[in-house]
């Protein structure tokens, strides 16, 4: 990858400008702090290899230099989707679901920020925002995918099992249409972000629909219930042991299938 192929690459988008770094500590840093300044709608940045890269709960992203793709996309919020932004990781991954069923894969999400390809993680979601005073001013969304084998961590770092779309396809992929793919489909998808539609795809696509989960919150005591599907905010809907129904909303959240 090198800034001329990949200007050729998404040449056809409608993207803002583009930033690429052959090495980065952070994507997210990078574009969070250019989203605070000039950083147009829709402005990307990207690198080949990410050294601070991390996902939420301040756990590291692994980004090896030509394995994995690891960006930063910029939006800047219209009057529209204000008050849909929790949606906003949610279009991320199906964004990135609907790149992977392309190349005839069957992709999950598991709730909040992850896309798993059999019950293995090949993608994960980091939503951050700029303000300006009480008003969100920009919205960034980080997104880390194994590509190749050598993108996949060794299992001492990992906290979940992990795979790469190579791993699961048979033959290495080429990065930059599978990011072309993404991009496409996230501004395609983002004009309904606030529909009945949009929030109906995401809840389809949540791994263990249906299934007892575990569900840690912090220090509290696990959640354990039976999943149900999303919130109108896209916050995850259980049904307890006592048969009662129990919104989990979005923070410092592990989701686990029960063994």
């Amino acid at each position: 990858m090198n800034p001329n192929e990949l200007n050729k690459a998404l040449s056809k988008l409608p993207l803002g400008d583009i930033k690429y770094f052959e090495s980065i500590g952070s994507t997210n840093d990078e574009a969070l702090a250019w989203a605070a300044n000039d950083a147009k709608d829709l402005s990307l940045v990207i690198a080949d290899e990410q050294t601070a890269g991390r996902g939420r709960l301040d756990r590291k992203w692994f980004t090896p230099p030509g394995t994995a793709l690891a960006f930063s996309l910029i939006l800047r919020p219209t009057t529209d989707e204000r008050p849909h932004l929790s949606r906003i990781v949610g279009l991320a991954a199906l964004a990135v679901a609907d790149a992977l069923r392309t190349r005839r894969l069957t992709p999950q999400i598991k709730w909040p920020n992850d896309v798993l390809l059999l019950g293995h993680k090949v993608a994960g979601i980091l939503v951050e925002s700029v303000w300006s005073g009480e008003d969100i001013d920009c919205v960034v969304i980080g997104v880390g995918i194994n590509v190749l084998k050598g993108s996949v961590p060794p299992a001492d770092l990992l906290h979940f099992p992990a795979t790469s779309l190579e791993d699961e396809l048979g033959y290495p992929p080429d990065r930059l249409e599978v990011l072309f793919d993404i991009l496409s489909n996230l501004i395609d998808m983002r004009p309904q972000l606030g529909t009945e539609e949009f929030l109906n795809r995401w809840g389809e696509a949540l791994a263990f629909l249906g299934e007892q989960v575990q569900i840690e919150v912090g220090s509290e005591p696990p959640i354990l219930g039976q999943l149900l599907g999303l919130e109108s905010d896209g916050s995850l809907r259980l049904r307890d042991g006592h048969d009662k129904t129990v919104a989990v909303r979005f923070g410092d959240v592990r989701l686990r299938p029960l063994a």
